[in-house]
């Protein structure tokens, strides 16, 4: 630091002399050009015994008046530049002076040392004010939300897929690679030198030295960009012999990556409760409580209900039943299975008055089509994998939700008016699009949706009934194996004439 502040003194002093200088010159120009001319050998007219008319001195005058006019124009001129030039001095002058003071306010990178003008700090920062980064933006509906994706050291979950993109792959693009690695990079560089705003505290290594984190201790990061404003970052490091959380908030609008946030969180504390409302589901809550009991959990409250199956009516009751202070809640389905992972991903990416946590499930297809080549589909287990022909992002669900009890109650719960199958989980949604919380929407690779027969009652109401058939479309099987079995009399048809021409060709 002292050798970083004597070079910018040093350059200051540079530039005030430089000043100086473009002043004196300046000065010296404008005497030169105001003096008037001395040439001793010039003979000046109307001396005795010359004889010149009157069109002779206003010809000389104009002559005159044209030269001083040209003179004046060109002094004009360089004025000007040097005016310009000594603007662009004093804009240096002053930048150096607020580096001086103020440091650096974005994260110099690749070698980078020279900061951003102070109007164009202003101008990224001013990005970062209109991004929903700090503060939820009020949406129209769920189509208006831009989702998040996913990724780890070496995947990358993502929502959109088309036919070349899959749910889970590794970063095949140099841009892409590049763009993560530089995030994971920058966001080491924010903990590892935090600023004295940073909400952290220093820590020490089990032998007293400085703890320093790398990118092994990179657990999950989420990314989404606003196309007028830029990209967020959210990401997440962890030592593996601690249980406090480092969570970095960076932004890119559109230029360098910009620090947000930094702060520490500690989960250990963090109770959740997990609340499942359930009807007529009973070899269902068998495979999932053998689920629940392999992660160590053993506080169960079964809530009674009387009437008529309603799934927002029961996770009212279930969300009110806490009575024990501020609790986080992770609304669940009997047909889910989630790992402890996403469990720390629940507790990261919701906060009370400030975001709730809505996870995109990935929905696995019938296994009986799936796995049509085995003689038995495997074990629940092996087919946790996110591959296209396996599943897919069930991005039109919002039933899986991890929010706390004081904003569920805030915002005033799920509509009891909706019957039936869906619908319920949606209002829910929208209501939090319509406040000032944010809604962290992204995909997890932690969370599945098992396939179960799904039947749509005759009694639904027609909106209902169609949201349900198209559930059922979509969780049998992926687009080439829906195909196959749609054109399975032609595919047959065409095997059996190569076999007869085979067979034909033989006897010949």
């Amino acid at each position: 630091m002292p050798r970083r502040g004597l070079i910018l003194q040093t350059r200051t002093h540079w530039l005030l002399l430089g000043l100086a200088l473009l002043c004196s010159l300046i000065l010296f120009l404008y005497l030169l050009e105001c003096a008037p001319q001395t040439d001793g050998n010039a003979s000046l007219p109307g001396i005795i015994g010359e004889n010149y008319g009157k069109e002779y001195y206003q010809a000389l005058l104009q002559e005159q008046e044209e030269h001083y006019q040209t003179r004046a124009t060109s002094l004009k001129r360089q004025i000007a530049q040097l005016k310009q030039e000594l603007q662009e001095m004093s804009e240096k002058m002053r930048f150096l002076q607020e580096r001086k003071n103020a440091g650096a306010n974005g994260i110099g990178y690749q070698g980078n040392k020279e900061q951003a003008p102070s109007d164009l700090l202003e101008f990224l920062h001013s990005q970062i004010d209109k991004a929903e980064v700090s503060i939820g933006a009020k949406l129209p509906s769920e189509y208006g939300v831009i989702p998040f994706e996913s990724f780890t050291l070496m995947k990358v979950f993502q929502l959109e897929m088309g036919l070349t993109r899959h749910p889970e792959e590794k970063p095949v693009r140099k841009d892409k690679r590049d763009e993560l690695v530089e995030v994971i990079e920058a966001g080491l560089e924010v903990i590892n030198n935090p600023d004295e705003d940073d909400e952290q505290e220093d820590e020490d290594g089990p032998l007293g030295e400085k703890l320093i984190f790398n990118e092994n201790d990179f657990i999950e990061g989420y990314y989404r960009t606003e196309r007028d404003k830029g990209t967020q970052y959210e990401l997440f490091f962890k030592k593996a012999d601690l249980m406090e959380y480092r969570h970095v908030t960076l932004f890119r609008p559109f230029g360098p990556l910009m620090k947000v946030k930094s702060e520490m969180i500690d989960i250990t504390r963090s109770v959740i409760n997990i609340i499942v409302p359930l009807a007529e589901r009973t070899e269902a809550f068998a495979q999932f409580m053998q689920n629940f009991s392999e992660s160590n959990f053993h506080n169960y409250t079964l809530v009674s209900l009387n009437e008529e199956f309603n799934r927002g009516r029961g996770l009212n009751v279930g969300a009110r039943a806490w009575d024990k202070g501020e609790v986080l809640m992770f609304f669940c389905d009997v047909d889910i299975y989630f790992s402890a992972e996403f469990l720390n991903s629940c507790r990261l990416n919701a906060e009370p008055g400030k975001k709730v946590f809505y996870p995109v499930v990935f929905s696995l297809y019938n296994p009986a089509i799936v796995y049509a080549n085995l003689d038995v589909p495997p074990p629940v287990e092996q087919q946790l994998v996110h591959k296209k022909d396996s599943g897919f992002w069930r991005d039109f669900g919002f039933g899986m939700t991890c929010q706390y009890q004081s904003d569920f109650l805030t915002i005033g719960g799920f509509d009891m008016e909706v019957k039936g199958w869906g619908g319920e989980d949606v209002h829910l949604y929208r209501k939090y699009l319509h406040s000032d919380l944010m809604v962290v929407r992204t995909p997890v690779p932690g969370l599945f949706h098992l396939w179960h027969e799904k039947r749509c009652a005759d009694e639904l109401a027609p909106e209902q009934y169609r949201m349900c058939i198209q559930s059922k479309a979509m969780n049998e099987a992926s687009h080439s194996h829906l195909g196959m079995l749609v054109f399975r009399e032609e595919i047959e048809t065409h095997l059996h004439k190569q076999a007869y021409r085979t067979n034909g060709e033989a006897v010949g």
